[in-house]
């Protein structure tokens, strides 16, 4: 079964209330933002779960562009939250991974590269060299 969840805070009035309810079902929480949403909006809930996403798209379809800003959140909860899991997900190829990783992120989400390559086993493994040789901890 599943261990985690995530949720974007966007998504609900009382994201503690959700939070706790994860909690109860024994599982992770993740906490998602997406592009607009400010950064330090997570931070009230920031000791209450354990993966925070970001959202480097609008999310809604596959194959969006990077942008590429949303490495300053990255930057800044690295920055102050050593432990946190950081993923992102959203324009990802080896490129974008890259710069994700050097921010920080330590969990990376990639779709559409990956399934519009002709060479898919190639592409992940570049994503992954990308990440291992780039990530800042």
């Amino acid at each position: 079964g599943a261990n985690q969840y995530t949720f974007h805070l966007e998504s609900s009035d009382e994201p503690e209330c959700v939070i706790n309810l994860i909690r109860d079902a024994n599982m992770k929480v993740g906490l998602a933002i997406k592009p607009n949403t400010n950064v330090e909006d997570l931070l009230p809930f920031i000791d209450k779960i354990d993966v925070v996403l970001i959202m480097t798209v609008e999310p809604g379809f596959g194959g969006q562009k990077f942008i590429q800003n949303m490495t300053q959140k990255i930057e800044f909860l690295r920055s102050r939250f050593a432990y946190l899991d950081i993923e992102v997900d959203g324009g990802i190829n080896p490129q974008t991974a890259e710069l994700c990783a050097k921010a920080g992120a330590n969990m990376i989400v990639a779709g559409t590269s990956i399934i519009q390559s002709d060479n898919r086993s190639k592409i992940i493994q570049e994503i992954k060299d990308c990440c291992i040789r780039s990530y800042k901890n």
